[in-house]
């Protein structure tokens, strides 16, 4: 339980009014619940004609308060026998109940109706910090994860927190107070009893925790397999093409059969535990009514007992009232476990630490050139995804204000790794990357990828429409400017051609348009912007003749005047860079114009001779 407080204490701070309240109102639940039970003995000695008593009025503080309420109440409704008979009296007495019931049930209501928010609210704050996490951790996080699996933490997981822990909530507030209540009655009542009933109790508390001891790991696990199966789909539905060019349907329905029949077997292991705590607590309960019923019972019998037959039918209402909430309180702690055991691959997430943060003392954009040409430095920067191997290996490479250079090389060169070091997508450990002579660790993460537009091989697009697109990331973006960037990305055309121009929704990453067309938007998105440095990671190499034709002449709109760094698969579109820096294997094996390293007859050379076969 004690990581429970903590994450309660976590995410449940905002909301000390809401819990006020319900506790207050679980307060005078409990309290109307006492009180509607205790009108049980007088209805069933005037009944039964148990009490030949004569009572006198006490004054208050004569006695006890206990005594003094009491020996009170039996004078008024002895004075009221007398005035208004035994018939009236007992009607009063069935109003009286029904209105404290009414109020038992009112704020019953009430105390659930403040908590409702609190449990909505943490489970929703538990959703944004966990996408504000993702949206903000280094893409190497995501490189030993897999998509459906964060997919499963995300929805699967956090719902299970809000049926589990959150739905819990409630019970965690209501019923130790009635617990609570209900125990200091009895013992008001009859501490000898009360005795009895605590002997009996760490005997019914060592029978039900046995059982739920596993019950964690086991929905920890289920999890986990849920995570499996997510990934699995998410995989599936995007290498469909595949999949069905290969004839692999078979396969991959058994491997989707295999992880299905997992998750169906440790669930069945799961809710078989869960299922058994409610029987298991009814049995116990039940038993230890018909202890105390024998042993009670026993005590009156041998008038060695200090309370009477209609007393202790209250005190065994009271005992009952007490069993109730505390059989859902230990389904609740199974119920708990399980909602724990989510949390902590929910914590994967929020605790996973970013290595990519901001320095303690940033350098203002402010004084670089902002909007204008900026230049980029490469100083003996060595880099590996893991210590035992280097992408690439003391690299130095000078890009100057305005010039546009192309990195070359063969697949499993490191030029996408290159690039990918000047956002600070990754962090450079050994050497530095400076722009305008600042350590590009020196500047906000924010402000530094201001500063650059990338354009990919393959565009990246949301589910929106094509202004939404082209504006992505981009504040109070005008109509104007927009169809501006548009214009100059050879996209205006084909845009006012689909059916609600510029508001038209593109589908999933796009997929209502053609390469070139993505292609088009993503180069209108980056000209919106306005880049001082340009990044172009193979933009042209995944499409057709034409649409090459329309994307190039949109990239050179875009790299004028700009400081621009391309990495090229097709050679053609790069020979007129103002400097190839060509890698091999992590280093720079060549550097030069086009015509310099054709003259070279080097690795360049080889690479062009290959495209032209």
């Amino acid at each position: 339980m004690k990581e429970l407080f903590f994450f309660l204490r976590r995410y449940a701070a905002p909301y000390k009014r809401d819990i006020i309240l319900s506790v207050v109102f679980n307060l005078l639940t409990a309290l109307f619940t006492l009180f509607s039970f205790a009108f049980i003995i007088p209805i069933l000695q005037m009944l039964f004609g148990m009490d030949s008593s004569e009572y006198s009025f006490m004054e208050w503080g004569s006695g006890s308060l206990k005594d003094v309420v009491i020996n009170n109440f039996y004078y008024f409704m002895a004075q009221m026998i007398k005035v208004r008979g035994a018939s009236f009296t007992l009607a009063f007495l069935g109003l009286t109940l029904v209105v404290t019931c009414l109020l038992k049930v009112m704020t019953a209501y009430l105390s659930e109706y403040f908590t409702i928010p609190m449990q909505n609210g943490v489970v929703r704050d538990i959703r944004r910090e966990m996408y504000d996490k993702i949206v903000s951790l280094p893409i190497g996080f995501f490189t030993a994860e897999r998509k459906g699996d964060i997919m499963a933490r995300l929805s699967g997981d956090v719902q299970e927190v809000q049926n589990s822990v959150m739905a819990s909530l409630f019970s965690l507030i209501k019923y130790p107070i009635m617990i609570i209540a209900c125990l200091g009655m009895m013992i008001m009542v009859s501490w000898k009893l009360t005795i009895f009933v605590f002997l009996m109790l760490p005997f019914v508390g060592l029978v039900m925790g046995r059982v739920g001891k596993k019950l964690k790991a086991k929905s920890l696990a289920s999890q986990n397999k849920w995570g499996d199966i997510l990934s699995n789909a998410e995989e599936t539905i995007g290498g469909l093409r595949v999949i069905k060019a290969f004839n692999a349907e078979k396969m991959m329905e058994r491997r989707f059969a295999r992880q299905t029949q997992d998750f169906f077997r440790i669930n069945n292991s799961v809710n078989r535990r869960t299922a058994l705590a409610h029987p298991m607590s009814e049995f116990l309960g039940t038993t230890a009514i018909a202890i105390i019923l024998w042993f009670g019972g026993s005590l009156i019998v041998a008038n060695h007992s200090d309370i009477d037959g209609p007393t202790f039918i209250y005190y065994m209402v009271m005992f009952y009232s007490l069993i109730n909430p505390a059989k859902d309180l230990s389904k609740t702690s199974y119920t708990i476990r399980k909602g724990m055991a989510a949390k902590e691959r929910i914590d994967k997430i929020l605790n996973a630490v970013n290595p990519i943060t901001d320095p303690e003392r940033p350098v203002e954009l402010g004084s670089t050139r902002r909007g204008e040409q900026c230049g980029v430095s490469f100083r003996d920067v060595s880099f590996g995804y893991n210590a035992e191997h280097d992408v690439l290996r003391h690299i130095n490479l000078e890009v100057k204000p305005g010039e546009t250079v192309a990195v070359v090389g063969q697949s499993g060169s490191g030029k996408s790794t290159l690039v990918d070091l000047i956002p600070r997508f990754w962090d450079v450990e050994r050497g530095e990357i400076l722009i305008d002579e600042v350590n590009v660790k020196d500047y906000r993460v924010k402000d530094l990828r201001s500063l650059m537009g990338n354009v990919n091989q393959e565009a990246i697009l949301f589910n929106d429409t094509i202004f939404n697109n082209i504006a992505f990331g981009v504040d109070n973006a005008t109509p104007e400017a927009v169809e501006q960037a548009a214009r100059v990305a050879n996209a205006h055309d084909f845009i006012m051609q689909t059916e609600a121009g510029y508001d038209t929704v593109i589908g999933d990453r796009g997929c209502r348009l053609s390469g070139g067309q993505r292609q088009r938007i993503s180069i209108a998105r980056a000209i919106l912007k306005n880049p001082a440095i340009l990044i172009l990671d193979e933009a042209t190499s995944a499409l057709d003749t034409e649409s090459e034709r329309l994307v190039q002449e949109a990239l050179e709109k875009l790299m004028k005047d700009r400081t621009t760094i391309v990495i090229a698969h097709r050679l053609s579109t790069i020979v007129n860079a103002d400097k190839i820096c060509v890698l091999h294997e992590g280093v720079i094996a060549e550097m030069g114009t086009h015509e310099e390293l054709l003259a070279g007859n080097g690795i360049y050379k080889h690479l062009v001779d290959m495209q032209q076969v």
